[in-house]
């Protein structure tokens, strides 16, 4: 056995500590959010959150689940935009990488110019809203709350960048002299080769799919297309949604648990991104340290 430095002993030793104080930081404020939940509304208002339960109680929500059918319809919606908008997300960016990655394509820094000049300039709000509402006439479509995220140059240049890093000019020139087409090249052996890539621009595309209200709050009119977000955001802003959903079991005289719903909506928004993330983690961490190490 090779006898390891005491150097070396220690400075494991400290990055085991510091690691597990960055860790125990980092759960800390999810793990209160949880026992807040948890806790009676009047107990947290009056002594504020702990670590554990002040007098443990599901009251929140039994608050929130009163309409258990909008919820349901909301995490449905929710799901199906996430999964359709970073599905197309991942194919239309994907091939926009692997098309401004290769180096015989003439006119690859014109249209990267062009892509990075929308990150700079922007036709402003009410000409992209007008567009949106009037020329597309999507005004109230599930379409409007999808379209608008599908490409983003940040994440088009990541998918380059991870092409270009990947998939060598060599391989591709290979398999042109064998015949394959630019989608067969892309389709057989571009994506086999980038799944930390795609894992990667998933989450991203996920999580802003995910966690968006803003473009629900514009174009979107009718309850029943209201996403997860922004149908709880208008759940707790609303007071006439709350005593519209106790009016049947419970007194007008009754207080509405306003500080523990508030945290038992955000465990139902974060628990699904929370246990999907172990999923992709591994792809994610060899997605972004993609160039650190060159063999």
């Amino acid at each position: 056995m090779i006898k390891k430095e005491k150097e070396a002993v220690i400075f494991q030793r400290l990055a085991v500590i510091t690691l597990g104080l960055a860790a125990t930081v980092s759960i800390l404020p999810f793990l209160i959010i949880i026992t807040g939940s948890l806790s009676n509304n009047e107990l947290v208002s009056r002594y504020g959150y702990s670590i554990w339960p002040r007098e443990f109680t599901l009251q929140a929500y039994r608050v929130i689940l009163k309409m258990p059918d909008s919820l349901l319809r909301a995490y449905r919606v929710t799901i199906v935009n996430t999964l359709a908008g970073s599905t197309a997300g991942l194919i239309f960016m994907s091939m926009a990488g692997f098309v401004l990655s290769r180096k015989d394509f003439k006119h690859r820094n014109i249209i990267s110019f062009l892509i990075y000049f929308t990150t700079i300039f922007g036709g402003g709000l009410v000409p992209w809203y007008i567009m949106i509402t009037n020329t597309l006439n999507l005004k109230d479509s599930l379409l409007a709350i999808c379209l608008p995220m599908i490409m983003s140059p940040f994440m088009i240049f990541l998918m380059r960048t991870f092409i270009a890093n990947n998939v060598p000019d060599s391989l591709v020139d290979s398999c042109r002299i064998d015949g394959a087409g630019e989608f067969t090249i892309y389709l057989r052996l571009v994506l086999p080769l980038i799944p930390s890539g795609l894992a990667t621009i998933g989450l991203f595309l996920g999580l802003m799919y995910w966690n968006d209200w803003y473009l629900s709050s514009m174009f979107i009119t009718t309850p029943a297309k209201f996403e997860l977000q922004f149908y709880l955001y208008n759940m707790l802003s609303g007071f006439e949604a709350f005593k519209q959903m106790n009016s049947a079991s419970v007194s007008e005289s009754v207080s509405i648990p306003s500080e523990t719903v508030k945290l038992a909506m955000a465990v139902i928004v974060t628990g699904p991104i929370v246990l999907l993330y172990p999923f992709v983690q591994k792809f994610f961490i060899s997605g972004i340290t993609i160039g650190a190490v060159k063999g």
